[in-house]
């Protein structure tokens, strides 16, 4: 008899996959918080462009990112199906995305694989980005975009009984 917690189960991550454009992401679930609607957002002067501003959840100020704005190095225009929270030590950032696709379990050598988020992003932006908020930019780099073939394969293996 095999023991409950066997090496796959002790070797894989559970991530929430989410859609930003055309990119599926994958954030490992425990930097996750929650995912909601989207709430209003204040802007805030002097903020970088994907920046939107904050938005009060659960009664506190609560900054809201969008991810797709930071991907792709443009101007936010907020636009968001969800809000999904992440974890950061004491306090939470909201990034706003199209969609909530749902939770997956990747094994370790699935998610090594996957391109990290931020593979695209230029390196002078991660600089300024990490000066301004160290602890957000470890939770991004942690995340992976899942590519289209890896998506496919999820989406079967799902399938099968």
């Amino acid at each position: 008899m095999q023991h409950p917690l066997s090496d796959r189960t002790l070797d894989s991550c559970q991530v929430l996959v989410l859609m930003v454009g055309a990119r599926a992401c994958a954030f490992p679930l425990h930097h996750v918080a929650e995912t909601m609607r989207p709430l209003p957002i204040e802007p805030v002067a002097g903020t970088p462009g994907f920046v939107c501003g904050v938005s009060v959840t659960r009664g506190l100020a609560t900054p809201v990112v969008d991810l797709q704005a930071l991907l792709e190095n443009s101007e936010s225009s907020p636009s968001f199906g969800r809000f999904v929270t992440l974890k950061l030590e004491d306090r939470r950032v909201a990034i706003g995305v199209d969609s909530v696709v749902g939770l997956r379990n990747l094994d370790s050598a699935q998610l090594g694989a996957l391109p990290p988020l931020l593979h695209d992003i230029n390196a002078e932006l991660i600089s300024s980005f990490g000066t301004l908020d160290a602890q957000l930019l470890l939770v991004l780099r942690a995340a992976h975009i899942v590519p289209d073939e890896v998506w496919a394969s999820l989406a079967a293996a799902e399938t099968v009984p």
